[in-house]
C-alpha cells in the first residue's frame, strides 16, 4: 500500500507480487484488450465512416443547382467504394469563403482534403504551402484538353497548384428588340442606350459598379483589352499607365451618361439580372447563369435575349474579358493526398463539367465539350464563350490580391465620381504598398 510503482513498470509486474495483485491485473490486462479494438473502430469511423470507406472532405461554394452534390454522388460511385466524397458548402460570398479556408489551413487542420479555390487564391494559398503541387502523372491529366487560360488562374512561379473545374466569362446580353445589332465597342454601346433614353425606350447598361470585387473585375477587364495591364508580367510592381486612365475613363462615362442604372453604384450581378428581368435595360454585362434565368422567370423578354462578345475599348483590338471559376486544390494537410488528387481529376471530368454547364450555366475548361452537339445544343452560346475565353484575362496574380482588389474597388467607387489621372496614381502606389506587404488586408 502506498508503495510507487519504478519508472516505466505498470503494477503487478513485480516478482514478489500477491495472487491477489495478479488477478487485479490480469482482468486491468483483459479489459484493455477489450477496450482497445473498440477505440480503434471508434477513430477510424471517425475518418472513414462507417463502413470503413475513407471520407474525402470537398469544400466548395454553395451550388443551388444541384450539379456539385451530384459530381460528388458520380465520383462516389465511380471510386468503387474506395472513398466517399462529402459536399461541405463554404459560405456565399467570395471573401468569407477564402476567411475560412485560411483559418482552418492556418491551423494545419487535416480534414481539408479538396479545396474548391476562387482564380484569384492559389498564388497566396502556394506561398502559404496551404497546398500540395500537382507534379507526374497528375499534372499530366490536369492539364490534357485543358484550356490555357484557365490553367494560368492555378498556376504559380511554374507550378501548377490547382486542376480548373469550371471557368466563367462574361459576354454582352441584349434585346434584339430595342438593338437589332449588338455594339461592338463600350462607346458604341453608350450611345445606342442614350438614343433608346431620348426616345423613353428601355435604355440601362446593367454592369457590377458596386464596391466589390465586381468592380475589380470590370476594371481589370477594361484595361486589358485597352493593351495594358494592373501589374508587370513578374507581378512586382503597378504597371497601370495610360491604359488604366483609358479604363477609368470609359467607367466614369458610362456612369455620367443615361446609360447608367441609377442603383449602378450599388449593383452586383444577381441584381444586373433582376434589373434585366425587369424590362428596364437594353444591355447587360454578365455571366451565362443569366440565360437560363431569363428562360425561366421571363419568357415573353427571353424571345428577344441575345448575346454577343464583351465590347471593345478599341475597334480594332480585341476584348480581353477576365475570367472567373472555380480551381481545385489539395489541401498540404489531407491525410489523404494520393485518393484526393484522384477523386479532383473526377470531380471536373467531362460528364461533371457537362453538368455544371447544363445545370448552372458554369462554362466548362475542357476544350472538347465546345465541340459537343448535345451541348451546344443547350449551350447555344458556347462558341461565344469559347472564343472569349482563348482571348481572355487573368486577374493580377500574386499573394496580395486581396489588397490590390481592394485598392481598385474602393478608389473607383461610386464610377460616377472617379477622377481618372489622380485615381489611377493613387492605385498604383496602394499597389506599392500591398506588394511591399504594407498595411496589409487579412
Amino acid at each position: 500500500m502506498g508503495r510507487t510503482n519504478a519508472p516505466g513498470r505498470p503494477a503487478g509486474a513485480h516478482g514478489d507480487a500477491s495472487p491477489q495483485a495478479t488477478h487485479r491485473g490480469a482482468v486491468r490486462l483483459l479489459r484493455c484488450l477489450t477496450v482497445l479494438p473498440l477505440l480503434a473502430a471508434l477513430l477510424s469511423s471517425c475518418d472513414s465512416g462507417d463502413s470503413g470507406t475513407i471520407t474525402l472532405n470537398w469544400y466548395n461554394f454553395p451550388d443551388d443547382s444541384g450539379a456539385l452534390a451530384d459530381a460528388a454522388t458520380n465520383c462516389t460511385r465511380a471510386s468503387g467504394g474506395r472513398y466517399k466524397i462529402e459536399y461541405n458548402k463554404l459560405p456565399r460570398g467570395a471573401d468569407g469563403q477564402r476567411q475560412q479556408l485560411a483559418r482552418r489551413l492556418a491551423a494545419h487542420e487535416k480534414a481539408l482534403d479538396i479545396l474548391g479555390l476562387d482564380v484569384t487564391w492559389a498564388a497566396e494559398f502556394a506561398e502559404a504551402e496551404w497546398i500540395l503541387p500537382w507534379t507526374g502523372d497528375n499534372r499530366r491529366s490536369a492539364t490534357e484538353g485543358t484550356l490555357e487560360v484557365p490553367l494560368q488562374t492555378a498556376t504559380w512561379k511554374g507550378k501548377l497548384y490547382a486542376v480548373p473545374y469550371n471557368t466563367n466569362t462574361q459576354l454582352l446580353w441584349y434585346r434584339s428588340d430595342l438593338v437589332p445589332t449588338p455594339p461592338k465597342t463600350w462607346a458604341e454601346m453608350q450611345s445606342m442606350a442614350t438614343a433608346l433614353a431620348k426616345q423613353g425606350r428601355p435604355h440601362y447598361v446593367e454592369i457590377q459598379g458596386a464596391q466589390y470585387e465586381g468592380l475589380t473585375v470590370w476594371f481589370n477587364s477594361l484595361i486589358e483589352s485597352a493593351g495594358g495591364s494592373v501589374l508587370n508580367a513578374r507581378a512586382t510592381a503597378p504597371s497601370l499607365g495610360p491604359p488604366g486612365v483609358r479604363a477609368a475613363t470609359i467607367m466614369r462615362n458610362l456612369a455620367r451618361s443615361p446609360a447608367a442604372d441609377p442603383s449602378l453604384s450599388n449593383q452586383m450581378e444577381d441584381q444586373n439580372r433582376l434589373s434585366m428581368e425587369s424590362g428596364t435595360a437594353a444591355f447587360e454585362i454578365n455571366y451565362p447563369f443569366v440565360y437560363p434565368s431569363m428562360k425561366a422567370n421571363k419568357p415573353d423578354l427571353f424571345k428577344n435575349f441575345r448575346w454577343a462578345p464583351y465590347p471593345r475599348v478599341d475597334p480594332g483590338r480585341p476584348a480581353k474579358p477576365t475570367i472567373g471559376g472555380i480551381d481545385l486544390a489539395i489541401g498540404a494537410y489531407s491525410r489523404h493526398r494520393e485518393l484526393a488528387f484522384e477523386a479532383a481529376l473526377c470531380l471536373r471530368n467531362r460528364q461533371n463539367q457537362m453538368t455544371a454547364a447544363l445545370k448552372g450555366g458554369l462554362p466548362p475548361t475542357l476544350r472538347s465539350l465546345y465541340s459537343d452537339k448535345s451541348f451546344i445544343k443547350s449551350y447555344p452560346f458556347s462558341a461565344e464563350v469559347l472564343n472569349a475565353l482563348e482571348n481572355a484575362s487573368t486577374r493580377p496574380q500574386t499573394p496580395a490580391y486581396q489588397n490590390v482588389s481592394i485598392a481598385i474597388s474602393h478608389t473607383l467607387s461610386p464610377p460616377s465620381a472617379i477622377q481618372p489621372r489622380s485615381d489611377i496614381e493613387t492605385i498604383g502606389n496602394q499597389i506599392e504598398d500591398a506588394l511591399e506587404s504594407k498595411g496589409l488586408i487579412p
